[in-house]
């Protein structure tokens, strides 16, 4: 098993890519922390983070659901105590919460764009933040940032994610370059991982009309790909912004 004794925060997996993730990391050894604000479903929305920790716990796998809102750092900062006081260490950290909204910029409430900078970029900042002590002290870590095509894209995109999104995850691209970095001499990687495809979850098909889900792929292969990260440390991949399908063909995942 690649993630052996390892422990893993994987935050947004209630559903979709966060809880393909964090149960792809169970299978490799991980104790996973699945964390989100989702306890209970919501109407179109399947999904909590207790049920995603159950899922695990069904595999006699070890699982831990904490609840937490990434934008409120005593949220983050009291999830990360609760982690590290159950499971003494922590190693890998997914940064994978986020929240679109794909109305025009003159239909963009400040709100709204405020809410999908926070949870995206600020909520990656915090969680990060809250964990770098407990890696920088064990000398090792590994840090996977998932980002999107939207933040290279200069038209409306292959899914409508809007432009407040799509700036936020620019950013997240930016704030991995910077934080490998900070990091590499406590020998933490530092990684972006951003699908090539439209993954097909709850989330993007609750967004998207279904004709326009053709050639949507399974989480599948960024799976794969967060698992290798999860193995780096400063020695090997770190500073990356890449794609699956990237990593897949330079690493021969």
């Amino acid at each position: 098993m690649k993630l052996r004794d390892k422990v893993a925060i994987v935050t947004g997996a209630s559903r979709g890519l966060g809880k393909a993730i964090a149960i792809g990391f169970s299978k490799e050894g991980a104790k996973v922390v699945i964390t989100a604000r989702t306890e209970a479903e919501k109407k179109d929305l399947p999904g909590t983070i207790y049920q995603t920790a159950e899922e695990i716990k069904a595999l006699s796998l070890e699982a831990l659901a904490i609840r937490c809102d990434v934008t409120d750092e005593a949220s983050v900062g009291a999830m990360v105590d609760v982690a590290f006081s159950r499971f003494g260490r922590i190693d890998i950290l997914v940064n994978n919460a986020g929240v679109a909204f794909f109305y025009p910029i003159v239909e963009t409430p400040l709100k709204r764009w405020e809410t999908v900078l926070k949870v995206n970029l600020t909520g990656a900042f915090l969680c990060t933040k809250a964990v770098l002590p407990h890696m920088m002290k064990q000398k090792s870590g590994s840090i996977i940032n998932i980002s999107s095509l939207a933040a290279d894209e200069r038209d409306s995109g292959t899914v409508p994610t809007g432009v407040a999104y799509a700036v936020a995850k620019a950013g997240l691209d930016r704030f991995t370059w910077g934080l490998a970095v900070e990091t590499g001499k406590y020998n933490i990687a530092v990684n972006c991982l951003k699908p090539k495809d439209p993954v097909d979850t709850e989330g993007m098909r609750f967004w998207t009309r279904e004709e326009d889900r053709k050639g949507w792929v399974s989480p599948d292969k960024m799976v794969k790909c967060a698992i290798f990260l999860a193995t780096q440390d400063a020695s090997g991949v770190t500073g990356s912004v890449a794609t699956n399908e990237e990593l897949s063909l330079w690493h021969g995942l």
